[in-house]
């Protein structure tokens, strides 16, 4: 006969905090994020924040997260779009999708690190990555997405000659190269194209702060709801560095308990 240990028995607390996790089509595959996205926040801060550690809402197990990049953010954004980020990001506050470099030709997104971990910002650097690549014909210019690898993911150049700034609509903003090197897709933004529908928003979209630069600006690419009141836009911001808002973090750790979503 076994011994049996009589008693209350307790809810085990979880040894970090739950963090609920969302899962998305992306690029064939599921992409597992935090949810709800991290912040409200600076893009630093809520980074910090994607690195402590959580407990899977499932099993318990530790997880954290990794910044997504900017493809990876706008497939989370896109998913049920008019439930979630609308309502809980893009109307409050901002959508940081990740960080930019402007330079005086164009921009660069999805910059890689170097081995301490920091992004790259070296102009010469960034450019030797795009040696190889298809260029993709938009308008008088090229742009240029990378296939994924070790050391780069999601990267890619957009000539400014590649796309439109200021108020346009949102088929014509998904058409260009801005659109595509945000979501990395040789085709049309078909995500972003989502988001800046007319049935999300009636005026179409503004592309604002993406202007040449003498010297190479390291910034956040971030994408909000209009703030003027009635505006009724999609705001593609390319100047955002110390503003709050949210970002996404994929799943890190803990990856083996993602087989149980």
């Amino acid at each position: 006969m076994t011994s049996t240990q009589y008693g209350i028995i307790e809810v085990k607390q979880p040894e970090h905090p739950p963090r609920s996790l969302l899962v998305v089509p992306h690029e064939n595959n599921n992409l597992i994020v935090g949810f709800p996205a991290f912040g409200p926040g600076t893009y630093s801060g809520n980074q910090n924040s994607m690195q402590k550690s959580y407990s899977h809402p499932q099993t318990g197990e530790r997880i954290s997260f990794t910044p997504a990049t900017t493809a990876q953010s706008i497939s989370a954004a896109a998913y049920d779009f008019k439930n979630l980020a609308k309502p809980q990001i893009f109307d409050p506050q901002w959508l940081q999708l990740g960080y930019i470099l402007r330079t005086s030709e164009g921009v660069f997104v999805n910059l890689p690190k170097d081995k301490q971990g920091n992004v790259i910002t070296d102009e010469a650097i960034l450019k030797s990555h795009l040696n190889g690549i298809k260029p993709i014909r938009i308008g008088k210019s090229d742009i240029y997405i990378a296939s994924n690898t070790e050391k780069l993911k999601d990267f890619g150049f957009a000539p400014y000659e590649t796309f439109q700034t200021g108020i346009q609509d949102g088929k014509k903003f998904a058409e260009g190269g801005l659109a595509r090197v945000l979501e990395h897709t040789e085709e049309k933004a078909n995500a972003l194209g989502k988001i800046a529908s007319t049935k999300f928003y009636l005026t179409g979209v503004n592309v604002w702060a993406f202007e040449q630069t003498k010297e190479p600006v390291l910034r956040v690419a971030s994408l909000g709801s209009g703030r003027v009141s009635g505006s009724g836009r999609l705001s593609v911001n390319g100047n955002d560095w110390s503003n709050e808002g949210y970002a996404f973090g994929v799943l890190d750790s803990g990856k083996a308990s993602a087989k149980n979503l």
